[in-house]
């Protein structure tokens, strides 16, 4: 077992490196290792190590302990750290063991951010940076010595892991991780791929704690959880653990009563007629029957999803025909309500023109009757007075010879020889009653109306 663990380093990575003693020649030679002499391991016992110090009795000292571990060398670009892979179970841990001393047992490995220990039933658990260096240590660690007890290591389970089928063709990791992180935080996510890099339809999507995990596992069961625009959703369930790495190692066989019955007999075939012949021979025929029926259910299965597949692009070809049907119809509904907003609108301008054309003849007919007025008024009785003032004031005025008339409509003219009239008044003075010097009209009493160069005021 050692000489396979350091053979595991050597090749595993280049950067771990031994000390300066070279490799033991039974770890070059790919034959059964070299028996143990025991006179070498007295001697071994006698001598101490290179700085005079005796090896502890109490512990046995690791095989690897001059190999050195660069911790840098073994984190993978982009990797996450301290996750649920890189997580140990130790088993068969001494009674009372510390933490402290777990730690200082994996201290070879870097520094570890989880270590629970339960002293009462020996074993504990370890989280690890990566899960290279998790692996380095299984291999290492696993059935050794640790305190007079041979301790078991294995990775822990992933409880928080979940298995997803029914994946469509064109989903990668990222596209899977970006879907599941709407749960919670995920560690890992991966579409499983056969040999020639095809996807298989099934990936494993490990979240960073079990809620997450529980929540993405009721929320795709209540509902159809689609990754891409083709309608078939994902089925969720929990990842079911497997170890095939160690497999079942002979010494955990419980070795019960039923083990030596099934053990008394080697492996072997079966001789033709005889009674296990023939036992075996109808298991055969079961077991092709049921290889019949699975492949049976498998192609009706794929039968079924080739029809629905059709069916599912016929109604989607119908769907998007009503799809355009619809919008057709809401394009001719919204083509009327335009038409007929158009139509209000045109049929609003035209009142609006009308309006404003009787409004504009209305007015014109109110200037024009205006204007019909105004000449009326200038052209009727008493109009244009001051164009027949000049001959009226010259009508007025006395000639030679000739007597004063009477404004007021009657004739003033005294003649010469009237009775009752003195001559020398007629000829000489000619003032009439009520006119000034001169037979001018004078004004009644009052202000004075008129100044000079003034017209009369009507």
């Amino acid at each position: 077992m050692d000489v396979c663990r350091c053979s595991y380093l050597n090749v595993y990575h280049p950067n771990v490196m031994q000390g300066n003693r070279g490799p033991r020649p039974e770890q070059q030679n790919h034959g059964p290792p070299r028996q143990p002499n025991p006179q070498d391991h007295q001697k071994k016992a006698a001598e101490g190590d290179s700085n005079g110090q005796h090896a502890d009795n109490t512990d046995q000292s690791s095989p690897n302990a001059g190999l050195t571990i660069d911790l840098q060398s073994f984190r993978k670009p982009g990797e996450k750290t301290y996750t649920q892979r890189s997580r140990l179970f130790v088993g068969n841990l001494p009674t009372g063991v510390s933490e402290e001393e777990v730690e200082k047992l994996f201290s070879k490995y870097g520094k570890p951010s989880e270590i629970f220990i339960n002293k009462d039933r020996g074993f504990g658990f370890i989280r690890l940076e990566t899960k290279t260096l998790a692996d380095i240590a299984k291999a290492e660690l696993d059935d050794t010595l640790f305190r007079g007890r041979q301790i078991r290591v294995r990775f822990a389970t992933h409880g928080a892991a979940l298995s997803v089928k029914n994946l469509p063709q064109f989903v990668s990791n990222e596209l899977l991780e970006e879907a599941f992180s709407v749960f919670g935080p995920i560690e890992r996510a991966i579409v499983i791929v056969d040999d020639r890099g095809r996807p298989t339809g099934k990936g494993i999507v490990e979240f960073a704690n079990k809620p997450s995990a529980r929540k993405a596992l009721d929320r795709c069961a209540d509902g159809a959880f689609l990754l891409t625009a083709f309608p078939r959703p994902v089925t969720v369930e929990p990842m079911e653990q497997l170890d095939e790495d160690e497999g079942l190692p002979e010494r955990l066989i419980s070795k019960n009563p039923q083990f030596h019955k099934e053990r008394e007999q080697p492996p072997r075939f079966a001789q033709p007629g005889s009674f296990e012949y023939e036992y075996a021979m109808r298991w055969k025929a079961l077991m092709e029957m049921e290889k019949q029926q699975y492949d049976q259910v498998e192609r009706n299965i794929k039968e079924a999803q080739e029809k629905l597949e059709a069916e599912m692009e016929a109604a989607r070809h119908e769907h998007q025909v009503m799809l355009m049907r619809q919008d057709l119809l809401r394009r001719q509904e919204e083509l009327r309500r335009m038409e007929e907003l158009h139509s209000q609108e045109v049929q609003k301008r035209k009142q609006l023109e009308l309006r404003q054309e009787e409004e504009r003849r209305r007015r014109e007919e109110e200037l024009r009757s205006h204007s019909e007025e105004m000449m009326r008024r200038q052209h009727g009785p008493g109009g244009n007075f001051p164009e027949k003032r000049d001959p009226e004031m010259r009508m007025h005025m006395p000639g030679p010879g000739m007597g004063m008339r009477n404004p007021m409509g009657g004739s003033n003219n005294v003649p010469s020889g009237a009775p009752n009239m003195p001559a020398n008044e007629g000829a000489g003075n000619n003032v009439v009653p009520g006119m000034g010097q001169g037979g001018f009209l004078r004004a009644p009493p009052g202000p004075p109306d008129f100044e000079p160069n003034k017209r009369r005021r009507f």
